[in-house]
């Protein structure tokens, strides 16, 4: 269980670092961007994520159960930081109007370009959540195990 889950993780993280390469080569990170994917909570999200990933493999390394449960918190805030991106990324994945995103505090986006994060792949975006869930759950399972 605990390499399956080191799978998964990996999997995941090839669909977050593919997101991430199309955000930031759509524009997410020019000045006056119109993404709804807040910096803090993408670069966070993507810390978070990689710090655990370290964790989870010193731990197969070295079968501290320690390690295990502190990778598993780890993925409690990683989790709660991609379920935020995906609401926002639904939002726009649906088309909702850029007026509407600046009525909810988004700020006024410049020029009227799309979102950078309109242009993720949905098989990825619902890949990249699917893989989450089922590492989150393998690394539960483990942590619990031991």
């Amino acid at each position: 269980m605990e390499v399956t889950a080191l799978v998964t993780w990996l999997v995941t993280a090839l669909g977050g670092f593919y997101m991430l390469g199309t955000w930031i080569s759509r524009g997410g990170l020019a000045p006056g961007s119109t993404s709804r994917l807040p910096k803090p909570v993408l670069f966070g999200h993507f810390l978070l994520a990689a710090i655990g990933l370290v964790v989870w493999i010193i731990y197969l390394a070295t079968d501290s159960h320690a390690l295990a449960w502190t990778a598993l918190i780890l993925l409690i805030p990683v989790a709660l930081l991609g379920l935020t991106m995906f609401a926002r990324w639904l939002g726009v994945y649906r088309g909702t109007p850029v007026a509407a995103h600046a009525a909810v505090g988004a700020g006024a986006p410049a020029g009227g370009s799309e979102p950078a994060e309109r242009s993720f792949l949905v098989p990825i975006v619902l890949g990249h959540g699917l893989f989450a869930v089922i590492t989150l759950v393998l690394v539960l399972l483990t942590a619990v195990s031991e």
